[in-house]
């Protein structure tokens, strides 16, 4: 593989032979490394992960060129389909008859907690990257799973505050009827109330949802100045849409998207999002690093990538480097020396994974550009500022992680 870096090429180069030559005395279940990528192939949420994220995922192990410490690494994915108990069963049955060692990828909130608590009775590992919800390194932590891009609590404290303190303080909320859209909602409903703002109505709506056509008419009929959107992917695209053809901003209100993913954008159009304030754990174009990676992404699959694509090459490699230094694919002490590591890579900056599984490093508050001030395809946002790793997400102090404190 050649590459336009040299920095990269060495630092790769490195990695992998760390990986292939390893400790003398690695201990590999079945004498390789077995990663299941579970996501949304084929619905909702295909563009953001999907197709998009395994292929960063076979980026990384070939990266490390194709096995650790000796043992071949032999990827395998499945399409969940958003269902929950889709997602469950698919991992039981990678368990008894796969002997996976991670399962990678995860979008729908539902799915992740649902697989989470199989791999916690098998004592297996996950690394969740797709989903949002606060619950799943909150109330829903266990020993068997890290959060590796984002959730909802740096979302609602970046965008919700940026609006609040320009102005937005009446809220009304447009919200996805399960666990993902229930921990936005919440997280923002709290983000407006401190910053001295109040959600004056919501609705709840199916997921997923084609016609936005009541929930928007409800939405203009509250009388307040923004509405919320704490949903996802092709809903969020679709409530948006909608929105544009009701004339809901030319009558003073305004949207704010709590989840917005560079696919989102770039469907829409810098004319129907330009202005747009979002929350973001990376963009493609931010520094050298991330366009280096995203380059070599786009040679493969034609589309930058989003941040939950770039995630999971992040987290895959992260993993992929404490199997090799830990002389073992078992979880507990993967996670733990994942844990030891900090993250500091293309993806994140000042990362590192708590207690609670979290993994906690800088997000960044993003404004869509105008059509006028991008100069390309895929220019599509002006990075406003940082907010530093241990600002961003919900503090330890107020953790209802029973891992926290032990």
């Amino acid at each position: 593989m050649t590459f336009n870096n040299s920095t990269l090429a060495g630092t790769l180069a490195i990695a992998a032979t760390a990986l292939a030559t390893g400790t003398a005395q690695a201990q590999m279940s079945d004498d390789a490394v077995r990663i299941g990528y579970l996501a949304d192939m084929s619905g909702t949420y295909r563009d953001l992960a999907g197709p998009g994220g395994l292929e960063a995922l076979k980026m990384a192990v070939e990266d490390v060129g194709g096995e650790v410490n000796g043992a071949p690494i032999e990827v395998f994915s499945a399409d969940d389909r958003n269902s929950a108990d889709v997602g469950a069963n698919t991992v039981r049955g990678w368990i008894d008859q796969r002997n996976v060692d991670l399962v990678a990828g995860m979008v729908a909130s539902s799915v992740s907690i649902a697989v989470t608590k199989v791999l916690e009775e098998a004592n297996g590992l996950a690394i969740i990257s797709g989903s949002a919800a606060s619950s799943i390194t909150n109330e829903h932590c266990t020993p068997n799973h890290i959060h590796w891009v984002y959730d909802t609590y740096p979302l609602a404290h970046g965008t919700a505050k940026a609006v609040v303190e320009q102005g937005g303080d009446q809220w009304f909320m447009l919200t996805a009827d399960y666990a993902f859209g229930h921990a936005l909602e919440g997280d923002v409903t709290r983000v407006v109330e401190e910053n001295g703002g109040e959600v004056v109505g919501g609705v709840r709506h199916p997921f997923p949802t084609s016609d936005f056509s009541s929930y928007i008419l409800q939405a203009q009929g509250s009388g307040a100045d923004i509405v919320g959107l704490a949903n996802a992917g092709a809903d969020t695209v679709n409530a948006i849409k909608t929105a544009s053809q009701f004339g809901l901003t030319q009558t003073g209100q305004q949207l704010a998207g709590l989840l917005i993913f560079l696919n989102d954008v770039h469907a829409m159009g810098l004319e129907a999002t330009q202005g747009l304030l979002l929350t973001t754990g990376w963009y493609w174009d931010m520094d050298e690093r991330s366009r280096e990676w995203a380059e070599r992404y786009f040679e493969r699959v034609g589309r930058m990538p989003t941040m939950v694509q770039a995630g999971v090459y992040s987290s895959t490699l992260h993993y992929l480097e404490a199997v090799a230094a830990a002389g073992t694919d078992e979880a507990e002490a993967v996670r733990a020396q994942m844990a030891e590591t900090p993250v500091e890579d293309f993806f994140a900056r000042n990362g590192r994974i708590r207690e609670d599984g979290r993994m906690v490093h800088d997000m960044y508050l993003a404004e869509v550009k105008s059509p006028q001030a991008s100069s390309g395809e895929w220019d599509l946002y002006e990075i406003k500022s940082s907010i530093p790793a241990e600002e961003a997400y919900r503090p330890l102090s107020e953790s209802q992680c029973d891992l926290v404190n032990q």
